[in-house]
């Protein structure tokens, strides 16, 4: 991609921490190729249709994200209509799973200074008696690059400066991924209806339906650990190397020495 001018570069793809700059994790992940982003493209038929879904699910996704860290913070909200399933269906499962929230680490920036990168957490939590970095995501499913992404936040808030910065007095023991959606299911086959970004998307379920019938919206809640994140924040750092040789020329306009 190419930028107007270094300050353009730097806004698009970092924070300012503490006076110094840094590569956002999100934008370092673009690096890696994503199997399942080319399948929609090509499914989409043209750049501009699947380009105006995307924005859309953008949008959805950070809706989701607003609500549920109002709702997790104890703050009176409207809950849009649009996700009133997803957050309803949140509030069940929390009633049960009793996921304690850090409202001072929520939507909080972090950073490592070992690696040189930052990001936005969603949420410290604590689950079970463990405290990790819990990232929300409003997708069908789980992929690799998640992974790499709350690998990348354990990695960082694990640094003993950082940790003093933030006040951070305990250790990261371990992330979570919460998948929260929506979702209607065939009362005949079982399959799924999923409506997002302006694009409807039918999964079959068993037996095949010769017309389906589909019951009411309802939320489709997931939490899933991932304790083990050393093999993960390798796989991190090398692609935040690539994401360095890929983009060296800005990088050496800015002063950032690789």
């Amino acid at each position: 991609m190419w930028y107007k001018d270094g300050i353009e570069f730097k806004a698009h793809n970092g924070y300012e921490v503490n006076g110094t700059w840094y590569p956002r994790v999100t934008k370092i992940l673009d690096i890696k190729a994503k199997p399942a982003l080319e399948g929609f493209f090509k499914e989409m038929g043209s750049y501009a249709s699947a380009e105006e879904v995307k924005e859309k699910s953008a949008a959805h996704g950070s809706l989701v994200h607003e609500t549920i860290q109002k709702v997790v913070r104890g703050e009176t909200v409207e809950i849009p209509s649009v996700i009133v399933p997803a957050v309803a269906a949140f509030r069940v499962f929390n009633a049960h799973r009793k996921i304690a929230f850090h409202p001072e680490f929520i939507e909080r920036t972090v950073w490592s200074q070992r690696y040189r990168y930052a990001g936005t957490i969603d949420a410290l939590a604590t689950i079970d008696g463990k405290l990790g970095v819990l990232d929300i995501k409003t997708s069908t499913g789980f992929y690799p690059e998640y992974n790499l992404q709350t690998a990348a936040y354990a990695t960082a808030l694990q640094e003993l400066s950082v940790r003093k910065i933030l006040g951070l007095t305990s250790e990261i023991g371990t992330r979570w991924i919460l998948r929260i959606d929506q979702r209607r299911i065939c009362r005949v086959c079982g399959g799924t209806l999923r409506t997002k970004g302006g694009r409807t998307k039918i999964r079959n379920g068993k037996g095949a339906c010769a017309e389906h019938q589909w019951g009411d919206e309802e939320g489709d809640v997931e939490l899933r650990e991932f304790p083990f994140s050393q093999r993960d924040a390798r796989a991190f750092v090398a692609a935040k190397i690539l994401w360095e040789w890929d983009n060296a020329y800005w990088l050496k306009k800015i002063g950032y020495s690789i």
